[in-house]
């Protein structure tokens, strides 16, 4: 019971993070229709930007300031990169964030090195939270849960009782009818742009620190988040809620296990031997596997529900 309790929520912070990653791609793809390949690499500048800042000024004001500085470049990126290339199409707006993406990667190698760096957590957010039987419950936990929560209540909000909100669900389906109506577009699509951007440095800042911060971190969370994103459902935030925390649970659960197909068959009466065919594949941890799962839960997705869970559009 313990561990499925310690699981269930390391699984759920984990899930959160990834829904805040996976909500600006989502919001982008939603409006604009670009599939940004860099995204995972605003959220690498933000984990940066938050080291850089803390270092100076501390933990706090870096949770504001480095958001708000990668949503800056973002809105850069919209306006004088992928508005430029719209005009040729999407395979040109997929090659110029593919592009970004090492230019990114490439600078950080040089102001920061090819190490990873020291970003702590501050100490005011280290140690025990609650306890959970015998185990402790970390602090920083709970932290990345509550900015996770506030950032989805906040987009929810913004999204269904703000004027701006109201004018980018309009642009959405109609974006003709709303420049018509005197809006401007462009600097529409450069906001949301910029807003997904800043979400993922947001979720830099705080997952930087829980995790390591290196020049690696963007190719190493980036597939995570279009698995997400696919499996929610193309342009879908509820869709993407509930598919970060469905693989953030499966991951989790699965790297604390150690069961096989090979136990398993044995408890139906079938022992796996060195003569059975594929005897190895049978007999590998779930542990050892884990990483694939939510690839092969993409598939099967993509078999039997082409449009996500929540999907509205073919993606």
């Amino acid at each position: 019971m313990e561990f499925f309790v310690v699981q269930l929520l390391n699984g759920i912070s984990y899930g959160l993070l990834l829904f805040m990653l996976s909500s600006g791609l989502t919001l982008v793809f939603s409006l604009m229709g670009v599939l940004n390949f860099a995204h995972a690499s605003f959220y690498m500048l933000g984990a940066y930007f938050a080291f850089q800042i803390s270092t100076r000024i501390g933990f706090y004001p870096a949770l504001v300031a480095a958001p708000l500085l990668v949503g800056g470049i973002g809105m850069l990126v919209e306006r004088y990169g992928l508005r430029t290339v719209h005009r040729y199409g999407h395979v040109a707006e997929l090659l110029f964030t593919f592009g970004l993406a090492y230019l990114i990667e490439e600078a950080v190698h040089l102001v920061w090195g090819r190490a990873a760096v020291e970003y702590r957590i501050p100490p005011s957010l280290e140690g025990p939270l609650f306890a959970v039987f015998t185990s402790q419950y970390p602090i920083y936990r709970g932290f990345m849960m509550l900015v996770s929560v506030a950032m989805l209540v906040s987009i929810w909000l913004a999204l269904t009782r703000t004027r701006i909100g109201l004018v980018i669900q309009a642009a959405l389906s109609h974006p003709q009818t709303v420049e018509a109506l005197g809006h401007n577009v462009p600097r529409v699509f450069m906001l949301v742009f910029g807003g997904g951007a800043a979400l993922a440095g947001l979720a830099g800042v705080i997952g930087g620190n829980a995790f390591v911060t290196e020049p690696g971190m963007a190719a190493a969370v980036g597939p995570i988040i279009f698995v997400v994103v696919v499996v929610g459902g193309m342009g879908s935030l509820a869709g993407a809620f509930v598919a970060s925390l469905l693989i953030g649970c499966l991951q989790t659960f699965s790297v604390g296990l150690d069961w096989t197909l090979a136990g398993l068959f044995a408890r139906f009466g079938w022992r796996v031997t060195a003569d059975t065919p594929l005897a190895s594949l049978w007999s590998i941890p779930l542990a050892q596997a884990a990483p694939v799962l939510p690839y092969l839960l993409m598939v099967l997705i993509l078999i039997f529900r082409p449009r996500g869970l929540l999907g509205t559009r073919e993606g």
